[in-house]
């Protein structure tokens, strides 16, 4: 019974064990990837889109396996929100290039991505959450159904990525044709995706407004104390 109980032990510390480094494999090969399609972007779109898109799914996989396996770490948190940051941000210079008469709303595009998730980020260290993604249930109804709801981040996500991509497929080509009215895939997708996107920026502005009255609250807090 002993040895059945041992083996079981050390069988559950094997599969732990590999669960961890496939967890920390996946990580890296988002990252991999990531590196892959702005290679590409210039010259091959199908490849670049492929790898980019691929590198997203892994971000959620990621995700899901680090809370199921309870190995979530800040480190792995501060890398995946970098990745993200810096993957959305190379795709839409790629985009600045290949539509240079809206060069000005893919720069307000990242300006409004990198400020309201940095700033997200500080006002939540500062209130002493352990992650940007911990939020006062008490708080914003919105931003508590964006990251209390895994299938809405999900959507959010994965629309406003798919919104990007197709961007810069459309550059190249409409895609496989779809329909009865010969709409290709990639437009299709791309009108699909349109109003996810919009909402993600109403969302990331929000980030930003509710993380500067937090920030500015904390500072009135301090200044009452120091009276």
């Amino acid at each position: 019974m002993v040895g059945n109980q041992d083996t079981f032990i050390l069988s559950g510390s094997a599969l732990c064990f590999a669960s961890k480094r496939e967890l920390v494999s996946s990580c890296y090969a988002r990252i991999l990837f990531a590196f892959v399609a702005f290679y590409f972007m210039p010259t091959c779109p199908l490849t670049a889109s492929t790898f980019y898109l691929l590198s997203g799914l892994l971000d959620a996989f990621d995700g899901h396996a680090a809370r199921a396996l309870n190995q979530g770490t800040k480190f792995g948190a501060m890398l995946d929100m970098l990745t993200d940051r810096c993957a959305t941000m190379c795709l839409l210079v790629n985009l600045s290039l290949l539509y240079p008469s809206y060069t000005i709303l893919f720069q307000l595009s990242m300006t409004i991505d990198v400020a309201s998730h940095w700033l997200h980020l500080h006002s939540s260290i500062m209130k002493g959450s352990e992650s940007h993604k911990s939020i006062d249930l008490s708080g914003n109804p919105i931003l508590r159904l964006y990251y209390t709801s895994r299938p809405v981040l999900f959507i959010m996500c994965a629309g406003n990525e798919l919104f990007y991509c197709m961007l810069y497929l459309l550059h190249f080509s409409e895609g496989p044709m779809v329909g009865l009215q010969s709409l290709g895939l990639f437009r299709l997708i791309f009108w699909v995706s349109t109003p996810i996107a919009l909402l993600k920026t109403a969302i990331s502005l929000l980030h930003l407004i509710i993380a500067a009255c937090n920030i500015a609250a904390l500072d009135a807090a301090e200044r009452s104390k120091k009276k």
